[in-house]
């Protein structure tokens, strides 16, 4: 191996932070305030809800309390997939016909293309790159999955989407062992920080209040209770994602699910070449505890998977530190895709956390009793998500205060679905370290034992995470 563990920046919130620099951080909360909108959380959903709102009612006074710094959270730490997967939606056909999650979907597909304008209209430089999402298969468990996938992908509306067999993926991306890849154009690379930067900026521009270092320990209806002051709003909008369970009377709503990061040095020329890789497409496959990849602007690989993935008493680590065979398992994944690249060295390593609800779909709800307001559930997918949802609870709230009416955003599946809370502790512990030990050894199985059958072990973990 060409580098060591020691000589791997571990943390420091993530690669996307040492690449583009921490911001200068705003001014906290001074004391007690009023808004129309008090928006707890300055990840993208909340800066996307305070945008969208904003633009829709100039006069609005809106609010955004965030605990450390804007994109401090999974905003600043994801995979730069902007893309159209939306956590739920196979739920939502089941709940609301099929008819319905097609709506969701294609509300999804629209989302990657708005994020893309609005980034451009802004003036954000994100290093956007509308490469589409390639997801490949490595054995023939995963090529039955991943056609099974494709076919279940052209029944939710989306004709777009493209099978390859072996020589074609290979025209796009040289994978060790590839054997099949689907692909949609409906996604894009980008640089997570670039963009969640831009949007606060842009969000200030217009005139929203941005206190920074203000954690909100308590919202009850009407009321966001911080160390430094109470801010009192008829809407309280909660954007919190995966840091919910910090919340009074959160700790069992969302899970803060562990997913984990590396980027390796910057790649040669001739590396790149022997890789192909020049749509740049974002990159995922077909296993159960699945990878997700990109090649950034600067010419490097940042990819992802679930190290430790969950903390006990569902805790959120600060600085994103990875565990060394977190590390060396993603560097496994990297090696095994990309057999040229052993030598390569590994510069990064982060971690962060995403909100995942009990039945793992993504929610966006307005009470209109009291208030409260809140969106998230994202499960991994909400670089794109957040702007929907944000868009949506714009409209939610405009419905509630009498600025509009019904739209077809808030006829959309997802809006009010209400959800049981996860179970307590030890339970949860054991039952999220027991899935993904379940979903590692199906991988196993299925590499060492090749067969069209997914594993039967997978099956196991998918109804103990109530998936399916």
């Amino acid at each position: 191996m060409s580098s060591s563990a020691s000589s791997v920046v571990n943390g420091g919130i993530s690669f996307w932070y040492a690449d583009d620099g921490l911001p200068a951080v705003r001014e906290p909360l001074s004391g007690d305030a009023s808004a129309d909108v008090v928006i707890v959380g300055g990840g993208y959903t909340g800066l996307w809800t305070a945008y969208y709102l904003k633009k829709a009612a100039p006069f609005l006074r809106i609010t955004v309390l965030e605990q450390k710094f804007c994109g401090y959270g999974a905003s600043g730490r994801n995979g730069g997939w902007l893309y159209n997967g939306i956590a739920g939606r196979d739920r939502y056909a089941k709940l609301h016909g099929h008819e319905a999650a097609v709506r969701l979907q294609r509300a999804m597909n629209d989302t990657v293309a708005e994020v893309i304008a609005v980034a451009e209209a802004e003036g954000i430089d994100a290093d956007v790159h509308r490469g589409g999402v390639l997801e490949v298969a490595t054995t023939p468990a995963q090529l039955a999955r991943l056609r099974a996938f494709h076919q279940h992908e052209l029944s939710y509306g989306e004709k777009d989407r493209e099978l390859y067999g072996a020589r074609e993926t290979a025209e796009r991306i040289r994978i060790a062992d590839a054997v099949g890849s689907t692909w949609t154009p409906h996604g894009a690379r980008l640089h997570p920080v670039k963009l969640v930067k831009g949007l606060a900026a842009a969000v200030e521009a217009l005139g929203v209040t941005i206190h920074e270092s203000t954690p909100v320990t308590e919202i009850r209806p009407k009321h966001a209770v911080t160390p430094y002051g109470t801010v009192r709003a008829p809407y309280v909008l909660r954007c919190t994602e995966g840091f919910t369970a910090s919340l009074k009377g959160q700790r069992r709503t969302w899970l803060p699910m562990n997913s984990s990061m590396i980027a390796t040095e910057p790649l040669s020329e001739e590396q790149w070449a022997a890789i192909g890789w020049s749509g740049r497409e974002t990159l995922g496959d077909m296993a159960h505890a699945y990878m997700y990849a990109q090649r950034t602007a600067d010419g490097r690989i940042a990819l992802g998977g679930r190290g430790v993935p969950y903390r006990f008493g569902s805790r959120t680590d600060n600085d994103g530190r990875t565990q060394a065979a977190t590390v060396e398992a993603l560097r496994e994944i990297l090696t095994r895709f990309f057999p040229s690249l052993a030598g390569v060295r590994i510069e990064h390593a982060w971690s962060g956390v995403l909100g995942v609800p009990r039945d793992w779909c993504a929610t966006v709800t307005l009470d209109r009793s009291t208030g409260l307001g809140w969106a998230g559930g994202y499960v991994g997918s909400g670089v794109a998500t957040t702007n929907l949802a944000a868009r949506t609870l714009r409209d939610l709230v405009q419905r509630d205060s009498g600025q509009g009416g019904p739209t077809e955003l808030t006829d959309l599946p997802w809006v009010d679905h209400k959800v049981r809370k996860w179970e307590p502790e030890p339970l949860r512990w054991l039952g999220v370290q027991g899935m993904y030990a379940t979903y590692r050894a199906a991988d196993q199985r299925e590499r060492l034992h090749p067969g069209t059958e997914s594993s039967r072990l997978a099956k196991v973990a998918d109804r103990v995470a109530g998936r399916h």
